[in-house]
């Protein structure tokens, strides 16, 4: 496809979420991911990452990315799914666009990938969903850098149940060339302290595979809440790999956002 026949969606969040300028975000994003703690190798086939600015929730994020840099050569398209902020949906939204821009460059569209799920009656196409959507265009740096070349089916996800969710992640699943991102932040805006006891109580959900989250726990309850059924009948094991707020980042405590860091793996981490 050459280039001038490509609808390029264009970044909508740099220069608020993430630095605007490609070798800061370069630089930060390479930063980030060389301070997070070393993961046991296990497999991701599967994470959720949260998607506030990168000041807030970077950190976090980076803790289940900076794993993913061993399997850069295997990787070659990424499922991304996240909640949408500005525009009501119903169902789940592909954008007309077939690549997605960031700073750092320009993602493709699975074109092929999303032929497969086009027909199922809660997959709809709306540009208007993803044009202003910060929950997508935010994991993109991260995968852009510790992946190499990598194909994206990006849904932004409204108004849908658990099993329609899991039911698109299924078409899409593949083998270990596939990677599914969804991008979630935990509770908003509550004190600190209540901030920790309801998100290590929702971390505590999701590492049992349990889909019951509302939205007060997860904004992105709907796309987890499809991954945890899908997860449980591929019979992945769940990982929480990181659980802090904006309290012990970059904010102030009276008023935390809570971000988590959790991988899928069809096989169990090695304790060592």
């Amino acid at each position: 496809m050459t280039h001038s026949t490509q609808q390029i969606r264009p970044a909508a969040v740099a220069g608020m979420f993430y630095p605007g300028s490609a070798p800061v975000l370069a630089r930060d994003v390479q930063q980030m991911l060389r301070e997070a703690a070393p993961a046991p190798a296990a497999r991701a086939k599967a994470i959720i990452a949260p998607h506030a600015g990168y000041v807030y929730s970077g950190p976090i994020a980076a803790s289940v990315y900076a794993p993913l840099a061993a399997l850069r050569e295997s990787i070659r398209r990424v499922i991304l799914l996240g909640p949408t902020h500005r525009v009501a949906v119903n169902g789940l939204a592909l954008p007309a666009a077939t690549a997605f821009a960031t700073p750092l460059g320009v993602v493709p569209l699975d074109q092929p990938a999303i032929a497969t799920i086009e027909p199922l009656p809660q997959v709809i196409v709306s540009d208007a969903a993803h044009a202003l959507e910060h929950s997508l265009e935010v994991q993109l740096p991260f995968l852009q850098t510790v992946l190499g070349e990598f194909t994206l089916v990006p849904l932004a996800v409204g108004r849908a149940s658990a099993a329609q969710v899991a039911e698109v992640l299924e078409c899409l699943w593949g083998g270990d060339e596939t990677l599914i991102v969804i991008s979630s932040d935990l509770s908003h805006y509550l004190a600190y302290a209540a901030a920790r006891a309801t998100d290590s109580n929702t971390a505590r959900h999701i590492v049992a595979l349990e889909p019951h989250l509302d939205h007060q726990q997860a904004c992105g309850a709907t796309p987890v809440n499809g991954l945890l059924l899908a997860a449980r009948q591929h019979r992945l094991q769940a990982r929480l790999v990181d659980l802090r707020n904006s309290g012990d980042t970059a904010g102030d405590r009276s008023r935390v956002v809570g971000y988590g860091a959790f991988a899928f793996s069809a096989e169990p981490a090695h304790a060592h």
